[in-house]
């Protein structure tokens, strides 16, 4: 088993800038001579920026500057120890609790390493921690609704819909093959466009969601990610939209025939790409 040895020089060094942090965020929040937007915030106020902030680590590392990544990782860092300050002023954890949570529980989920368990592949470690993780949460007879429910409630939409389907189909609440899935899809196409012609925008609503999940067990089932599809798609639209407005003479206007006139053949050619005029 692995035992804690002594901190080298660039150990000391981070520690120290992690305790520099944590006292600049302490000063922030101090009553006496804080900052008022500080003070102002609670843990319901920082949402956004704790998702605003996880979102553009994720595209830094997309776009691989890695003095992007290290900047952005600062922000969200920066979220945690906030949060963490804020429940320390009233007892509720501090950021020892949170590091010490996590670390214990890092420990427990790898026995192989920190432990006498033997595994043999990456598919044993999964297993050992899907285990263990079960054993934690309760000596009772686990449901998976419960951690279906968590997913609907804490993930984006298109990742707690992988994520659902996956833990459901892994329960055995699947099709027999893609062609079923196909054919839900087309039911469910036939559906929405029902809803679109006659029926409330909460029942158009309800089918674009049954005709999305749809899709999303589709990409499943060939192995794809549909979030990192639309992201895809977003970008390429985006570069395409630059191509066309940086051959138009003016800014433009929400007037199609107008944008239209405005632009040149190359630019032509792509908007008809996009929009299929």
């Amino acid at each position: 088993m692995s035992t804690a040895q002594p901190l080298n020089s660039i150990e000391s060094m981070v520690l120290s800038a992690l305790e520099r942090l944590i006292q600049v965020v302490a000063q922030l929040r101090s009553p006496t001579d804080g900052c008022p937007w500080d003070l102002a915030q609670t843990p319901e106020t920082l949402i956004p920026y704790v998702i605003e902030e996880a979102y553009e680590v994720v595209d830094a590392i997309r776009q691989g500057s890695q003095e992007a990544i290290a900047d952005e990782l600062g922000d969200l860092l920066l979220q945690v120890v906030l949060q963490a300050q804020i429940a320390s002023e009233t007892g509720s954890f501090d950021l020892k609790d949170v590091a010490e949570g996590i670390t214990q529980k890092l420990i427990r989920r790898h026995p192989h390493v920190f432990g006498d368990v033997e595994v043999q592949s990456v598919e044993e470690v999964h297993q050992n921690w899907e285990q263990i993780k079960a054993a934690e949460e309760s000596g009772e007879v686990q449901r998976l609704t419960p951690r279906l429910n968590r997913y609907a409630r804490s993930l984006p939409p298109l990742m707690a819909g992988m994520k659902i389907s996956q833990k459901a189909a892994a329960a055995g609440f699947e099709w027999e093959n893609v062609d079923g899935v196909w054919q839900k899809f087309h039911e469910e196409l036939a559906e929405f466009q029902q809803a679109i012609a006659s029926e409330s925008k909460a029942n158009q609503q309800a089918e674009l969601g049954d005709l999305l999940f749809t899709l999303i067990n589709l990409a499943r089932w060939h192995g794809l990610d549909p979030a990192e599809a639309l992201q895809g798609t977003n970008q390429r639209f985006v570069q395409r939209f630059a191509q066309v407005e940086a051959g138009c003479d003016r800014p433009f206007r929400p007037t199609l025939w107008t944008n239209w006139k405005r632009c040149g053949r190359r630019q032509r050619q792509i908007w008809r790409v996009e929009i299929r005029l």
